[in-house]
């Protein structure tokens, strides 16, 4: 009992540890942003010498300012949740509820390697398939932001289906069988019971997948995001993009103003994140 109570001591010692270690990074980072960037958060930053109703309604272009990198940031979380969780959320109740043992063993391990991939090779595969189906296809295809948004797709579905499968797979037995023993079918027991009850640990992945489409900067760099295109015009067009602005911000700046334009816009990009995670975790607590 001593020597069982000594390594209990010992393991909680250990995570405090880890927790503190982390909660430590975390808040250093925020932190050092926050000294060299907070003073640069304003309009100017955002809509540059643009009236701001002007630049909202579109009726001119930003030049200089964040407004386009915003925009599109948001775009392409948008287009890829879209594309990502239809699929995602099904694969994930398929490897749940229908596959096979055997089935979803194979499956399983093969959504882990594309968990696994790095998101340069994922953003290199779609710049080769964008430029063979532009020699053999689609002459009008050029990397934009719909193939920016498929690659990030494909880079989050892992982790949806994943959240997906584990949520409905860690629900109690007498939740799974409650529903069908008062007659409901298993397609009325999925819909109306198990996804319901495994919804809150569900959303838990998607705000995984949301904060990864929203960083991520390889993919981007390859498939379509630019310096300099301003607000979208469709999703065949190019765009720009907050990670992208801060990869050759911090790259290329030519003095300290520059720089520090590049923290203000990894602070937007930090708020956008939160203000998704907030909303996210708004909506777990309206359906839990």
């Amino acid at each position: 009992m001593k020597n069982r109570s000594a390594a209990d001591i010992l393991l909680k010692t250990y995570a405090w540890c880890c927790v503190l270690i982390l909660t430590s990074a975390i808040l250093t980072i925020a932190g050092y942003l926050l000294f060299h960037g907070f003073s640069t958060l304003n309009l100017n930053l955002i809509f540059a010498d643009t009236p701001v109703l002007e630049a909202l309604f579109l009726k001119k272009q930003v030049f200089g300012g964040l407004l386009p990198a915003i925009a599109g940031t948001l775009a392409l979380i948008f287009l890829s949740m879209t594309f990502a969780l239809p699929v995602g959320i099904a694969a994930g109740v398929f490897l749940s509820e229908f596959a096979l043992p055997g089935t979803r063993r194979i499956l399983g391990l093969m959504f882990d390697i594309m968990a696994s991939l790095p998101s340069i090779v994922v953003g290199l595969s779609g710049f080769a398939v964008t430029i063979f189906l532009h020699q053999h296809f689609f002459k009008q295809l050029y990397p934009c932001l719909l193939i920016s948004a498929l690659c990030l797709a494909f880079l989050v579905i892992p982790y949806i289906i994943r959240s997906t499968q584990i949520a409905l797979e860690s629900l109690p037995p007498q939740v799974r069988l409650t529903a069908p023993g008062l007659g409901a079918t298993r397609a009325q027991n999925l819909w109306y019971v198990l996804i319901p009850m495994a919804a809150k640990d569900i959303v838990g992945g998607i705000i995984l997948a949301i904060g990864r489409s929203a960083e991520d900067t390889a993919v981007i760099m390859l498939t379509g995001a630019v310096a300099t295109a301003g607000i979208p015009g469709s999703v065949f067009s190019g765009y720009e993009a907050l990670p992208f602005f801060i990869y050759y911000t911090a790259a290329e700046y030519a003095d300290a103003s520059e720089l520090m334009r590049g923290y203000g816009a990894a602070l937007i990009l930090l708020f956008i994140c939160g203000g998704l995670y907030i909303f996210a975790y708004w909506i777990k607590r309206k359906v839990r």
